[in-house]
């Protein structure tokens, strides 16, 4: 486990950086230029290169002979285009403001999917791999809890420009700390001599030939339709219930919880992974049913830390099967594509319920628990073996696709097929 220590912390910074931005952003336009919507269309911008850059990023990832330099120059780019929004957001052009957040955005996915392929090259295949996605699960989970309170604090006590600032700063570690790591085991640090680079289209169709990695995008995506809506959700429900401020307290209960449920529940290696990213979803949308009904924020927010303990393992399960069937040669494609789907799906999900704002928001909570008892099943139907294509190779060289790839945690784990239903 050479550097994961290290890595961890260069994850941890750059998610903080990337979780802060949304709020960040806001309260900067909000403060320079008086318009809260100025900043949602900057942070549209932002967010809306992710699925676009994705399997740009992990194919230039997988084809880079010098990978430390490549991912540390991804981070660097990402930090660079917020230290500049935070100098020129409302002050600029707005042209000028939306073509940086653009090229800032096109970075992301080396923030989310990106860093996490990097632990099959840090951690040896077992059960610790299994825990280490645990602890990498942990680093989005704690970033959405500690990022946008240092925002809101900073910018209380300072303005919004030092609270961009400081995600620069936690951007800039990220980097330094990604120069310090072992890429010499990646599973896609560049190119092995005489085999043939995978194409950009590889990483999407390894998603969508091998069942497992099928099964987990398609229920995921879905169900971060729901997740995408729960902060303007939570904000309505909470005025509804007569605390208009209740609904930082609703979302930092659902983050505590999901910070809970993946240091404990996510930490499970003795249920397959495919198993409890059903059961997560499905959890999930039973609890915040239950939120929907509440009488009081408190109760709520009680429904709310439930609804998260139970979410906090999906994303281990969901980073445990890229790992564990992500073809070797285009495993940095599938984390980047995987991660800019997710990201994709939730931004449509706040447009979305900003359209449908008007209903009452116990109705909106009910359609995001449909959406994760419906993300479930999904998973369920499509993780069920299929009479043709699940014995077609993704690609020349690649494994069937129902097989781990070499590299997965579960290679030398003789019959056991983790991930299968």
């Amino acid at each position: 486990m050479q550097g994961f220590g290290r890595y961890l912390a260069a994850a941890l910074a750059a998610r903080f950086a990337s979780e802060g931005m949304g709020m960040a952003v806001v309260l900067l336009a909000l403060e320079r230029t008086g318009s809260a919507a100025h900043g949602a269309f900057v942070l549209t911008a932002w967010l809306a290169p992710h699925v676009l850059a994705a399997p740009l990023a992990g194919a230039a990832a997988a084809r880079s002979r010098r990978p430390r330099r490549f991912h540390v120059g991804a981070l660097a780019g990402f930090t660079t285009a917020v230290a500049t929004l935070a100098f020129i957001l409302g002050r600029a052009p707005t042209p000028v403001v939306l073509v940086v957040a653009v090229l800032g955005g096109a970075c992301g996915p080396m923030v989310t999917g990106g860093l996490s392929s990097l632990v099959t090259g840090l951690v040896p295949a077992g059960p610790a791999r299994d825990r280490a996605y645990a602890w990498d699960a942990s680093t989005y989970n704690g970033a959405a809890v500690t990022a946008p309170a240092a925002v809101g604090l900073v910018a209380a006590f300072a303005s919004a420009g030092p609270a961009m600032a400081v995600l620069a700063a936690s951007g800039a570690l990220a980097a330094a700390l990604a120069a310090t790591l072992p890429y010499g085991n990646h599973g896609s640090a560049g190119p092995t001599p005489g085999t043939p680079r995978a194409g950009l289209g590889a990483g999407l169709a390894a998603l969508w030939r091998v069942r497992e990695l099928r099964a987990v995008t398609s229920a995921t995506t879905l169900a971060f339709v729901g997740i995408g809506s729960l902060t303007t959700t939570s904000v309505l429900l909470a005025t509804a219930l007569g605390s208009p401020r209740g609904g930082g307290v609703l979302m930092t209960a659902f983050a505590l919880g999901a910070l809970t449920g993946a240091l404990t529940l996510g930490r499970i290696t003795a249920v397959a992974p495919g198993k409890l990213a059903r059961w997560a979803m499905a959890a999930t949308g039973v609890a915040l049913t239950a939120a929907a009904f509440a009488p009081s924020v408190a109760l709520t927010a009680v429904a709310f830390a439930a609804a998260g303990v139970c979410d906090g393992p999906l994303l281990t399960a969901t980073l445990r099967i890229r790992s564990q069937y992500a073809p070797d040669g285009v495993r940095t494609q599938v984390f980047t594509l995987g991660a800019g789907l997710k990201v994709t799906a939730a931004s449509t999900g706040a447009a979305l319920v900003g359209l449908a704002a008007d209903a009452p928001p116990w109705i909106l909570l009910l359609g995001i628990a449909a959406l994760q008892l419906a993300g479930a099943l999904l998973h369920a139907l499509v993780a069920v073996p299929g009479p043709v294509t699940d014995g077609v190779p993704v690609a020349t060289g690649a494994l069937p696709a129902t097989a781990p790839s070499a590299g997965s945690a579960t290679t030398a784990a003789g019959p056991r097929t983790p991930g299968a239903p």
